[in-house]
């Protein structure tokens, strides 16, 4: 068996019994290497990988499911789901953005102050540009919401979804009351929504608008524009 190993050595490979003999060089880590070994059925060996070259997988698409209905307290008053008003993409957009809003400002719940503010972050609504032309900012909303409400601990940490108070579960319920009382079945708009705080009188949303110079008339005024298709997609 030795002899048979010995005899499948390469001719190349230094060895020598001589004393003068310089001691055999050792195989440097190239891209190919020969192994005396018949055991392994080969002596040419290549540290080349050859599985396929490995590319960054590609990325998954992501997969959102969106919902066409807001929080609700009086989930009884519909009789089947073809009657359930739909909320238009920018009005759940703004109640959105207001959780956000309500957990970077470390509240507990999310609040009219909050669902005004989301308005106003959303930005592109009609309620947005109604109240921006009326000279009402986010920047100023923010401040007469910290007046009312401070921050909370800065080592606070709001829910995912903080809770809606009373108020704010009053409004959005106010704004699907209304549009199932209209001839109107369209969606529920962000314009529904301004209008749902301005009805909660003793609501933080409806003092901050009050105090920013949003009167009985600007709600009219607003209101007569609720019929008019918005084209919120």
């Amino acid at each position: 068996m030795a002899s048979h190993a010995l005899s499948k050595l390469s001719p190349s490979t230094p060895f020598s019994t001589s004393a003068g003999a310089q001691s055999p060089r050792r195989p440097c880590l190239a891209s190919s290497f020969r192994l005396p070994d018949a055991w392994l059925g080969a002596s040419d060996f290549s540290l080349r990988s050859t599985s396929p070259v490995s590319r960054s997988p590609k990325p998954r698409p992501i997969i959102a499911t969106v919902a066409f209905s807001l929080p609700t307290a009086k989930p009884e008053r519909v009789s089947s789901i073809e009657n359930v008003p739909r909320w238009s993409r920018r009005a759940i957009k703004s109640f959105a953005m207001g959780e956000l809003e309500a957990r970077k400002l470390k509240y507990p719940t999310t609040g009219t102050e909050a669902l005004l503010m989301g308005l106003l972050i959303e930005g592109t609504s009609s309620a947005a540009k109604f109240l921006r032309a009326n000279g009402i900012t986010l920047f100023k909303v923010r401040e007469e919401s910290v007046k009312l409400i401070p921050k909370g601990d800065m080592y606070f940490f709001s829910p995912e979804h903080p809770p809606l108070t009373e108020d704010c579960q009053r409004v959005l319920d106010w704004a699907v009351d209304q549009k199932l009382k209209s001839a109107d079945r369209g969606e529920i708009t962000t314009r529904d929504l301004l209008l749902g705080i301005w009805s909660e009188v003793e609501s933080p949303g409806h003092k901050i608008l009050a105090a920013l110079g949003f009167d009985d008339d600007k709600a009219k005024e607003l209101e007569s524009q609720v019929s008019e298709p918005e084209h919120e997609g």
